[in-house]
């Protein structure tokens, strides 16, 4: 068997990877890193010249040989890398006529608890979403209580604001959903201990990403010293950033990305590090259902999962005729999909270019002063 050819595209801010094999099997991937798709779709071109004519079956061995082709690493090739794995694991699963997850160990759970990403902008609109959700069956749910132009706020008012968005969606959904409480890198590591203690009173499944991600020492000590659960890692590249964080004392959750953290393969591995400090997974995922079958899979397969992240977009897109899940919802659970491979068609041509970003790139939050604030 032996790869004929490798296919990328990018559509809107998505980049999709399609695998031929001579004898006529698909593997599709995706990565995830939204904010420079045509920069990973360039790197595929580039794996491309290496890939093919190879055996799809040596999936680690091409992991490594990609990985280690130059002497350069971050988003843009472990994302690259992660698209071509999750396809040559689409394909593995399908010449073997099982789903991934049986190839990785079998299933440890026979659904998967799901918290849906919030949507609205007020405090109001959040608060309804948050009900729509429990209504729909959710046990858990995930938004950013920071109000949008903390540059420009007080610490008094900042907190006041903040409390009054998580206190609003807790008295709406009760003590029998979880919330997490997703910071998105917003705030100093000065700021960040005083809102996460305001909020802990909120009793938060975790808090997660409070500060920026440049400083491995600074993040892990904020989860170790916070009195409550931390979540961290959506923004991380490889098991050896995840061993270092962890192994500097936190935090309790992890957040890979299937599509920026090295594909089905990688994540696997960061999952058994995660699990031998006594942290759990939590797979970022917020691009649709390609990437959510893929953490899926790996979900079903360990033993160190509490609940996935899932993203209305993954039901918009699952109704449309580019794609095609086996992966169904019921509720606030995802059930297995019993198909070979990865679960999911794909036909590039009816795909619909949805805005998952929200902004163009370059537009970021300036402070009043002019100055360049977080983006998210």
């Amino acid at each position: 068997m032996r790869i004929e050819s490798i296919d990328s595209t990018v559509i809107g801010s998505n980049h999709y990877v399609r695998i031929t094999t001579d004898g006529g099997l698909v593997g599709f991937g995706q990565s995830g890193c939204w904010a420079y798709p045509h920069a990973v779709h360039a790197v595929v071109e580039d794996f491309s010249h290496y890939l093919l004519g190879k055996d799809p079956r040596n999936i680690e061995h091409h992991w490594h040989h990609l990985y280690r082709m130059g002497p350069f690493r971050g988003a843009i090739i472990t994302a690259a890398i992660s698209a071509v794995d999750i396809a040559l694991w689409d394909i593995a699963g399908k010449r073997l006529g099982a789903p991934i997850y049986e190839l990785l160990g079998g299933p440890t759970r026979d659904k998967l608890r799901l918290h849906l990403l919030l949507s609205g902008g007020s405090i109001e609109e959040t608060v309804s979403s948050a009900m729509s959700a429990v209504e729909d069956g959710f046990t858990a749910v995930k938004f950013d209580p920071i109000p949008t132009d903390v540059q420009n706020l007080s610490l008094p008012r900042m907190i006041d604001e903040t409390v009054s968005r998580a206190s609003a969606v807790r008295d709406a959904v009760g003590v029998d959903v979880d919330i997490i409480f997703e910071l998105h890198r917003k705030l100093t590591a000065l700021q960040a201990p005083v809102i996460m203690d305001a909020l802990k009173e909120f009793q938060p499944l975790f808090i997660e990403d409070p500060i920026q991600i440049d400083n491995f020492s600074a993040q892990a000590t904020l989860a170790s010293d916070f009195r409550g659960a931390a979540g961290i890692g959506e923004r991380l590249h490889n098991i050896w950033e995840f061993n270092n964080i962890l192994s500097l004392g936190g935090p309790q959750f992890v957040r890979p990305d299937l599509g920026t953290a090295g594909g089905i393969s990688h994540v696997k591995k960061i999952a058994a590090i995660a699990e031998a400090h006594s942290s759990t997974l939590v797979t970022h995922n917020c691009l649709g259902p390609v990437l959510t079958a893929a953490a899926a899979h790996i979900d079903a397969s360990i033993p160190n999962f509490i609940v996935q992240e899932y993203s209305p977009f993954d039901d918009i897109l699952a109704n449309t005729p580019g794609l095609v899940s086996s992966f169904r919802r019921e509720g606030g659970w995802l059930l297995l999909s019993e198909q070979p491979g990865l679960g999911v068609e794909l036909d590039w041509g009816a795909i619909p270019n949805i805005d998952f970003v929200g902004r163009e790139i370059y537009e970021i939050p300036y402070g009043h002063d002019g100055s360049v604030s977080f983006a998210v």
